[in-house]
């Protein structure tokens, strides 16, 4: 599925980008910012942000192992409808 309509980024992308974050430093904190650097590509409108977040979130490498305030699986919060105008 395509996240990021205006970089061509798709869900998979995500997720293996937030692997191989995880497997280089087991320590660091990822973000948005970092995935869209190790595909070489930068945010345009930010529209996708939610739905990129998500993504980045279900990831199980996602967390910082041992962390209490960054756990492995984190919970995910629904997404709601967001009201337009």
């Amino acid at each position: 599925m395509i996240v990021c309509h205006c970089m061509s980024i798709s869900d998979h992308e995500i997720r293996a980008a937030v692997d191989w974050m995880r497997a280089a430093d087991p320590s660091t904190i990822i973000t948005p910012g970092k995935v869209y650097h190790a595909l070489g590509k930068k945010a345009d409108c930010g529209g996708c942000m939610p739905v990129f977040l998500d993504t980045m979130r279900s990831c199980e490498s996602f967390g910082v192992a041992g962390d209490p305030a960054r756990p492995a699986a984190p919970m995910l919060k629904p997404m709601r409808a967001r009201r337009l105008g």
